[in-house]
């Protein structure tokens, strides 16, 4: 797939919601806009996302569900769903997320499990070949190109091989991919699990970076919640300018998905990314035509010499260690390490991806080599390494949304934390779909859903998980006899194959009344 975004310059841009639609379209200096992809229909687009376009405002569609980075290939049905919606749009490119987002089914002969949210995949040079060639599928069913976000996460896989910038390093090296930089999702990493966004930045290849993500939070306990609710924190900013001392990004995003403000303070933190953006003391600032100033090129050849270090204490460490699957991945699966290679898998990128980049640092460089969509490679060792991972995610999402044991390795405490974090967005998520089971059950609700979903993963999706909750509540919640004959009510009137007739919602509506 040709590269038809190397030089594709977006400017500043904010998340499209349907919340805020008229505040995005009536905001000063928005260059182009992000929807997430699952929540159009390309036969169906919104009016406002339709005016914005007649306007010449570039839309991109950004995935949330495709889980790229587990051990199951691509959906095709997903792939062609993300397809759809980049040609309706008219794209210039898409993106999606570096995370795992469901496990277990058919690779490891157990039942299926979501986690409604996206999780890390392991830093390892195993899980770096099945994600590659996951890739590979997806670049080959996407129209336009396909950039990849770096996620925010509140704990770290045990025995992890490579830093967050090596492993993106590799990605790129080896696919051609484009990278969305979340800058937001940097400094929650370095505040969760103690990594240095400077030494990420260093690390990875800034010239792939299609746009950068910026996106407020707060920090609770020690924690920091990459909340997309909140206004963006200096240190965000921070990182920011960090990234911006590199490269000037083509392109950088405001996201915010819930407690929106009023338009001038979205405004004004669009001012502040501005701001940062042109801030003298970045690229190019201080130096005679333009050219970097001599701490800006001091930074930039330290950059390069981290990237060359790093790629060469990796590969070292690889070839001798054999590059096997993670001690701790092994305890975790009980399965036995795959063999030994000689060293990791390397390439360099093709010239219809921006170019040849060898690696450098003594690793062995070979070409990329294409991957047909849906079937297995042949390669055992790559088949060892996708089972081997389906079976630790598998363990990992039993443990996250099903109330399994924490795999051996993982931070317990920390594991609890995201699964009680989980379990918060499920419950919010079915308050959004079924409106009607909070204000029903009131102050009762959270502690209801959480004791129904602890030990029951999200299985048909939310409408699903609201009726079945329903049901639970009914037969195990503390509830007075007025809340319990509404969510009898409301419980049938979606259960049942046939709608009640009006009559029926009528009486049931008077006698609502005379209860209370």
């Amino acid at each position: 797939m040709e590269r038809e975004d190397q030089g594709l310059r977006l400017g500043v841009g904010i998340g499209w919601r349907p919340e805020i639609a008229d505040t995005v379209e009536a905001l000063p200096g928005v260059d182009w806009v992000e929807v997430v992809a699952e929540n159009i229909c390309p036969g169906h687009l919104p009016a406002s996302l339709l005016r914005l376009r007649e306007r010449g405002t570039k839309v991109i569609p950004h995935g949330v569900s495709l889980g790229i980075g587990g051990a199951e290939r691509p959906d095709p049905d997903r792939l062609a769903s993300l397809a759809a919606r980049a040609e309706a749009l008219g794209a210039p490119l898409v993106t999606e997320h570096i995370a795992f987002v469901r496990a277990g089914g058919r690779l490891t002969a157990s039942r299926p499990l979501e986690a409604g949210h996206l999780l890390p995949v392991p830093r390892t040079w195993d899980a770096l070949r099945v994600l590659c060639e996951n890739v590979r599928i997806a670049q080959d069913q996407l129209p336009v190109p396909l950039a990849l976000e770096n996620i925010a996460a509140l704990f770290a896989w045990p025995g992890e091989e490579l830093t967050e910038g090596q492993f993106l390093a590799e990605l790129v090296g080896r696919t051609g991919v484009r990278l969305l930089v979340d800058v937001a999702n940097l400094h929650t990493n370095r505040v969760n699990r103690g990594e240095d966004p400077a030494r990420a930045l260093d690390e990875l290849p800034v010239e792939s970076i299609a746009y950068v993500h910026v996106a407020g939070g707060v920090e609770r306990d020690g924690v920091w919640h990459d909340t997309h609710a909140h206004p963006v924190t200096e240190p965000v900013l921070e990182v920011l300018a960090e990234l911006r001392s590199r490269i000037s990004p083509p392109g950088v995003l405001l996201e915010r998905d819930e407690n929106f403000p009023e338009a001038a303070e979205l405004a004004g933190e669009l001012d502040l990314i501005r701001g940062v953006l042109d801030s003298p003391r970045l690229v190019g600032a201080g130096a005679p035509g333009g050219a970097p100033s001599r701490g800006t090129a001091a930074r930039t050849a330290t950059s390069a010499q981290a990237r060359t270090s790093a790629r060469t204490a990796t590969s070292a460490q690889a070839r001798t260690t054999g590059s096997t699957a993670t001690s701790a991945q092994a305890r975790t699966t009980g399965r036995t390490a795959t063999p030994a290679r000689t060293a990791p898998e390397s390439t360099v990128g093709s010239p219809a991806h921006g170019g040849e980049r060898a690696r450098t640092g003594g690793a062995v460089a070979v070409p990329a080599r294409p991957v047909a969509s849906g079937g297995a490679t042949g390669d055992p060792a790559a088949e060892a390494a996708r089972g081997g991972l389906a079976i630790a995610q598998a363990s990992l999402l039993e443990a996250l949304v099903a109330g399994g044991p924490v795999p051996e390795g993982f931070d317990g405490p920390r594991i609890r934390v995201q699964a009680r974090a989980l379990v918060a967005k499920r419950a919010g998520i079915v308050a959004k779909v079924a409106p009607e089971l909070p204000r029903i059950l009131g102050d009762g609700f959270r502690p209801a859903f959480v004791a129904y979903a602890r030990p029951r993963p999200l299985c048909g999706g939310y409408r699903r998980d609201a009726l079945d909750f329903a049901a639970h509540a009914l037969l195990h919640a503390d509830l007075d006899p007025a809340r319990r004959r509404e969510l009898t009510h409301w419980w049938r009137d979606r259960a049942d194959a046939r709608p009640p007739s009006l009559a029926t919602r009528l009486v049931r509506a008077a006698a609502a009344l005379v209860g209370r």
